[in-house]
């Protein structure tokens, strides 16, 4: 039976008011009085109450070293520093990510070279790699997309072949599981932001995890020039104690470190409850037409963590050709929070295409290499291909089925009654999605 929509008038699906179902970092007295006791007693420089959560991090993380950043930018400008990635070098990477997984080459002197990613994990296809491989190529950098674990098998394998540096960007998927493993640890070094958006939260900041004690000490070299002394064992790095190598000061404050130690304490548990109710929402929508859970299957040992920026995958073939934009204005009507796109493709940003950040007298992206490596519209067809394809879903928080029910319908009334908005459908403007970073909003 065939039921209006509301964009046409009809009822809207969710009823219920959110209250606290989207309402993200969970703040409490605990969180409170620990920075405070750092407020109070000046400390927000020190690292007494960093080493302390770094310590609690690598074992929580089940690796030998933890590093604590101002951010999760620098994290990852360390981590390729830590890697060696220097002048001349290329890097494998994502084009669909946010801007920080690819310019810490540009800081280091080297390039990125893009590839394309999985259309279902949306994560770096690891068949799209190795012909992207030369002399130059120093390491890969691999992006858990949407808290979603990429294919580490498959990108290690490469990785190993050609004895190439991984380096995991975690910062979608902190505690994430891949077959059982911690994300940012199968790689060589993993990095990920902190800030108040992500799932794991430290107010502001980022941290680095290695078992490699080399790139661990290359971190502490990139910007800790207080830690960068006589505990220093790399012999290379010895001669260059006392002063940071990277020219940075990089350290995480205290109210930061304070907050995330409180928050590590109750973050499996707070994510095992996103886990559900995200699954639950997924669910419920199994079968419907149009669009498709972008999930890990249920039966693996793997996870989506805190379930980051959620998205879902839009197939307009099933709808007749219904435009992501269309479906999505439906959608919001209904009640429901859904936006079209994700992050747009980096190789077709001026950034990585005509832009001389240094002074070159020629763009960056080309300014150390010794071709024309940009890749222009069309080079990477599935990646292009993904912003009239993913739409934003609710963030939920806690598991609480009858609200979940109820946006959960929101997007099924709208799929099963798409004929209802083919008339008046304007189709996807020419660019969908943002080169920014998603809307940290509640939903």
């Amino acid at each position: 039976m065939e039921t209006k929509l509301a964009l046409f008038g009809g009822p809207k699906s969710v009823t219920f008011p959110p209250e606290d179902m989207f309402t993200w970092p969970i703040i409490t007295k605990e969180d409170e009085e620990a920075v405070l006791d750092v407020l109070r007693r000046g400390g927000m420089s020190g690292t007494d109450v960093t080493k302390k959560y770094e310590e609690e991090f690598a074992a929580w993380q089940g690796c030998k070293y933890a590093l604590a950043f101002n951010n999760g930018t620098n994290a990852l400008n360390a981590a390729y520093f830590a890697c060696k990635v220097g002048v001349g070098d290329e890097v494998i990477c994502p084009s669909l990510t946010y801007w920080a997984s690819a310019t810490p080459a540009y800081t280091l002197g080297a390039t990125i070279v893009f590839a394309e990613v999985d259309p279902v994990t949306l994560c770096l296809d690891p068949n799209d790699i190795e012909h992207r491989i030369t002399e130059r190529t120093k390491a890969i950098l691999v992006v858990h997309y949407l808290g979603h674990p990429a294919d580490m098998d498959g990108i290690m394998a490469v990785a190993k072949r050609h004895n190439l540096k991984v380096i995991e960007d975690v910062s979608h998927a902190q505690g994430g599981l891949y077959k059982g493993r911690k994300l940012g640890t199968i790689g060589d070094v993993g990095a990920m932001s902190l800030m108040s958006g992500k799932s794991m939260v430290s107010g502001e900041g980022g941290m680095l995890v290695t078992n490699d004690q080399e790139i661990y000490e290359r971190s502490i070299a990139f910007g800790h020039y207080e830690r960068f002394g006589k505990d220093i064992q790399t012999p290379e790095l010895q001669q260059f104690t006392g002063l940071p190598m990277g020219s940075q000061k990089c350290r995480m404050h205290q109210l930061s470190s304070a907050l995330g130690r409180v928050q590590l304490k109750y973050y499996d548990a707070r994510c095992e409850e996103i886990r559900k109710a995200m699954n639950y929402f997924w669910d419920l929508l199994e079968g419907v037409p149009g669009i498709r859970a972008h999930r890990v299957p249920k039966d693996s040992d793997s996870n989506m963590s805190g379930w980051y920026a959620a998205h879902g995958i839009y197939v307009p073939e099933e709808l007749e050709g219904l435009s992501l934009t269309r479906f999505c204005a439906a959608v919001r009507a209904q009640g429901a929070p859904c936006s079209p796109g994700a992050n747009k493709p980096l190789h077709l940003h001026p950034l990585f295409n005509t832009c001389d950040v240094y002074g070159h007298g020629k763009p960056t992206r080309i300014a150390n290499s010794d071709r024309d490596l940009r890749q222009p519209p069309g080079s990477l067809p599935v990646t292009e291909s993904l912003n009239a394809r993913l739409y934003s879903i609710p963030w939920f928080k806690h598991y609480r089925p009858e609200i979940i029910e109820q946006y959960a319908h929101a997007y099924k009334v709208v799929a099963e009654n798409y004929k209802q908005l083919l008339a008046d459908d304007p189709g996807d403007p020419e660019n969908l999605g943002g080169w920014h970073f998603f809307q940290h909003s509640a939903s």
